[in-house]
């Protein structure tokens, strides 16, 4: 028989509460507009439902939460309304990040944060500098992040470090690469969420997905809370992780 190589990595223990949570939050502008308020004011409810969301995976044992802030994408949005998420971004984390480390929770911000002002940049250096005592929950938040910028950045690194992979490719592996991605150490998600109504993944965590069981929910983000995120994690209970491998293979633990 020929020897053939899963193209994913191994297959973790599947659990009742999913291990690692990604979640595109989306539908702030809508919701707004639906009340008939300026965009902002959805952002502004969004802050609040991150904070419900991170208590609720926090509770029910998720040990990693990944949130889509702004995507590499959301530069094309109104300059006025960048400008306004960016003061948003910074007067959160200085309020939050003390509260979090006190909680033994970890902050990570992955992207591309050099497109931001110094004082945003010196501020998520300061606050993901910070390392909890007791760390129950890693959060990661996704700031001027794209998937495709992800493995073309980690592309760019790993030959930078090593040259001669660039004259023989065929060296270049999965667990060789992945370090340079900026998720590494973390492991892949369990359960994708979408709020807002649409149904793609828009350029998040590329790599990362492949194997990520999908929920999607026409709620808002700014409604969002912990009684959907129970929602979805019922969903998540009744999906069969195979893996490539049949149902007889999962019912028999192989």
């Amino acid at each position: 028989m020929a020897d053939f190589t899963s193209s994913t990595t191994a297959v973790p223990e599947v659990g009742t509460v999913p291990r690692h949570v990604a979640i595109i939050m989306d539908g702030n502008g809508r919701w707004a507009t639906s009340r008939m308020l300026p965009r902002f004011a959805g952002h502004v409810r969004g802050v609040e439902a991150v904070r419900r969301v991170v208590e609720a995976c926090y509770q029910r044992g998720v040990g990693h939460l990944t949130l889509f802030a702004f995507s590499s994408e959301n530069w094309r949005r109104p300059p006025d309304e960048v400008a306004l998420l960016m003061r948003l971004f910074i007067r959160t984390l200085q309020r939050e990040i003390t509260e979090l480390a006190s909680r033994g929770i970890r902050l990570r911000v992955v992207g591309d944060i050099q497109a931001f002002e110094p004082r945003l940049r010196d501020l998520i250096l300061e606050s993901t500098a910070r390392a909890p005592a007791n760390e129950r929950m890693v959060l990661t938040v996704a700031a001027n992040y794209g998937g495709r910028w992800d493995i073309l950045q980690a592309v760019r690194r790993m030959l930078a470090e090593h040259a001669e992979l660039a004259a023989d490719p065929s060296a270049i592996t999965e667990p060789a690469f992945e370090p340079y991605l900026a998720m590494a150490g973390l492991p892949e998600p369990d359960l994708f969420i979408r709020t807002g109504g649409e149904q793609r993944i828009s350029n998040f965590l590329l790599w990362q997905l492949a194997y990520t069981e999908l929920y999607f929910t026409e709620t808002y983000w700014p409604d969002f809370d912990g009684a959907a995120i129970d929602a979805a994690f019922a969903s998540y209970r009744q999906r069969e992780r195979r893996f490539g491998r049949t149902s007889a293979q999962v019912g028999a633990g192989r």
